[in-house]
């Protein structure tokens, strides 16, 4: 990583060398892309009589398919050259193909040829296809690893940014008279100053340089997929995005004939619908870094999902019956319409929950993935993405020959997304998990967090805390970026709601010897082997709940444990819970509902890992004490 001082913020990146050429880099080149190819769209919509026989309808859409083929046929080998290549040398590589691509699309013009400006749309997809898998894996490769939810969020942003403004500017150098080679000067002028801006990234060495490229596609394609296959939250995060892609692509699909047949409005319609998408992505996007307290949270996917799916609900309910009277409207006449609002807020929303949704599952790619594969994965989710796209473009397409309308398929895709959501989150139980964590500090508690960083990002560890209320295993979780293997008391797992949350959370039960030896011997075999694995595995070393709000005495199981598997012992204490709706002050916890003191502030404080020799119960009680302070 390039040495070079924190920003205060996510826009502070883009003040840095190791960030912002790069962000200009990928922008223009989104931009380009869409500026040829809806100029191209446009020329082929509106005077398509002078370039072929086709139908308008037949050459949109066979310019959508090629541009979206070399993904399949070229992303597996464009993932082995970004982890075989330095990736900022490859990423200047591509822009100089980018202006050679804008020679041929000036050729196609000049020789007023469909076929080879049908080739440079093919060559223009290779382009971005050959960018892809360095887009996201040069990030974790300049960016810390607090940084890389704002960077991910500015990309995200700023590619959606460059589609609104490359997709206007093409259609209006497409309306512009005289000879259209006009478009692919301008995309030369996008394409050289795309490659000034490559100069400036800084070096990103390959991860794997004596990799040996395979060109098969379909062989390479699989295996890139077992590289994602081996790690399963990247993976099902892989799945997540495309699906993302292929239900944001659906909506994004039907903008044109949804302005016109549905809302009754003229061209700028689209526009305005597309532009509130686009702000409302951006904006999810980059309160996502606010949300996550710059480190990845994936509890806002299944935020994002929620929303996801409510307000294309929604936007179905909100769409009119009827095309209004007058139609085609002026963008004023139909701002006037009380409906269009509700349907700009849906669609806004849509952009906004989006945001929750996606930047999170790219960065836990991206740091969950495999450092020598990481563009390679990266690469078969780019394939994926493009396939679940071409499905959902096929789907579309059969419901609304069958006679759907365009409500309709919006209310079905926000059905099964819901359906999508669930079974992901069935496959993978963290991500509900995080969010519910995620959710109790952000609307019961506000959390405060001191000495986090003493918490391992790798390896395994023992998290021990004081223990004041039936909550503090989640709020230690939400405070921790990796998943923690809690030791809690078997008869936790007996209590409805909080037993099913510790049982997907994957906590060992345990039980005193007097009541179950079997199980607690079953519990310490269970730790051992969770620390051999390069875990991390919290215990609460009192035994119990306090009944006073004190500590106390510390029992000897985790000096067991780190016996027998020697790893650091981080001491940690809660604050601000004793007193609370889950603690046992005055009676028994959950029993006094008006204890829920809602917002109000609770810590928790990290200290310094403790040796496995110094881990006595009397020095970490110490320890813990110390960090605790005054009983709270």
């Amino acid at each position: 990583m390039t040495t070079e001082s924190a920003p205060h913020s996510q826009f502070g990146l883009l003040r840095t060398r190791r960030f912002a050429p790069f962000f200009v880099t990928q922008f223009l080149g989104a931009f380009n892309d869409n500026l040829f190819k809806n100029a191209l769209v446009v020329l082929l919509t509106f005077h398509a009589v002078s370039w072929t026989s086709l139908a308008p309808e037949v050459l949109t859409n066979l310019a959508a398919g090629i541009f979206i083929v070399p993904f399949f046929l070229f992303s597996a080998t464009a993932g082995q050259l970004a982890d075989k290549v330095d990736k900022a040398k490859l990423a200047r590589l591509v822009k100089v193909l980018e202006m050679l691509i804008m020679g041929v699309a000036a050729l196609g013009f000049f020789q007023h040829s469909l076929a080879i400006l049908l080739c440079a749309l093919f060559l223009l997809g290779l382009h971005s296809t050959l960018f892809g898998p360095v887009k996201y894996a040069i990030l974790p490769q300049h960016l810390r690893e607090d940084e890389l939810v704002g960077g991910n969020a500015l990309v995200e942003a700023g590619t959606f940014v460059a589609i609104l403004v490359g997709t206007i500017g093409g259609g209006l150098l497409a309306g512009i008279g005289g000879h259209p080679s006009w478009v692919a000067f301008a995309g030369l002028m996008v394409a050289l100053a795309g490659f000034f801006a490559s100069c400036g990234i800084p070096s990103a060495p390959a991860p794997a340089p004596d990799l040996a490229i395979n060109l098969n596609p379909l062989t390479e394609t699989w295996r890139n997929i077992g590289f994602a296959r081996r790690n399963r939250g990247v993976f099902l995060a892989i799945l997540g995005i495309s699906w993302f892609w292929l239900y944001g692509a659906l909506f994004l699909a039907q903008f044109p004939v949804y302005a016109k047949n549905v809302l009754g409005g003229d061209e700028t319609a689209v526009t305005l619908l597309l532009a509130t998408f686009t702000v409302g992505i951006g904006l999810g996007s980059m309160l996502c870094e606010k949300l996550s307290g710059k480190h990845v949270e994936i509890g806002l996917v299944p935020f994002g999902s929620m929303g996801l799916t409510l307000f294309g609900l929604d936007l179905a309910w909100a769409s009119p019956a009827s095309l209004p009277g007058g139609a085609p409207l002026a963008i004023a006449s139909l701002l006037a319409a009380h409906q269009t609002w509700r349907v700009l807020f849906d669609l806004f929303a849509l952009g906004v929950f989006g945001g929750f949704f996606i930047v999170p599952l790219y960065v836990l790619i991206q740091l969950r993935s495999a450092v020598e594969h990481r563009a390679r994965i990266i690469a078969a989710n780019n394939i994926l993405n493009a396939l679940f796209m071409v499905v959902g473009a096929l789907a579309a397409a059969g419901l609304l020959g069958e006679g759907l309308s365009i409500p309709e398929l919006f209310g079905i895709a926000a059905l099964v997304n819901a359906l999508v959501a669930i079974y992901i989150y069935l496959l993978v139980p963290e991500f509900m998990l995080r969010f519910i964590a995620w959710l109790l500090i952000h609307s019961l508690y506000r959390l405060d967090q001191q000495g986090v960083e003493h918490i391992p990002e790798s390896g395994p560890a023992v998290l021990i805390c004081n223990h004041v209320s039936y909550v503090d295993a989640i709020v230690v979780a939400a405070a921790c970026r990796r998943p923690i293997r809690f030791v809690m008391d078997y008869r936790i797992f007996r209590m409805p709601v909080v037993g099913f949350i510790f049982r997907h959370m994957r906590a060992i039960p345990i039980a005193p010897a007097r009541e179950d030896a079997a199980l607690m011997e079953a519990a310490f075999a269970e730790v051992a082997r969770a620390l051999e694995a390069g875990e991390l595995v919290g215990v609460f070393p009192e035994g119990g709940l306090s009944k006073d709000g004190e500590l106390q005495r510390f029992r000897p199981g985790v000096q067991r444990i780190v016996t027998r598997t020697p790893v650091p012992v981080v001491p940690m204490a809660l604050r601000g819970l004793w007193g609370s709706f889950f603690s046992h002050k005055d009676g028994p916890a959950m029993s006094r509902p008006w204890r829920l003191r809602l917002f109000s502030q609770i810590s928790l404080v990290v200290g310094a890992p403790v040796a496995p020799a110094a881990a006595t119960p009397e020095y970490l009680q110490a320890r813990v004490a110390e960090l605790r302070g005054a009983p709270k």
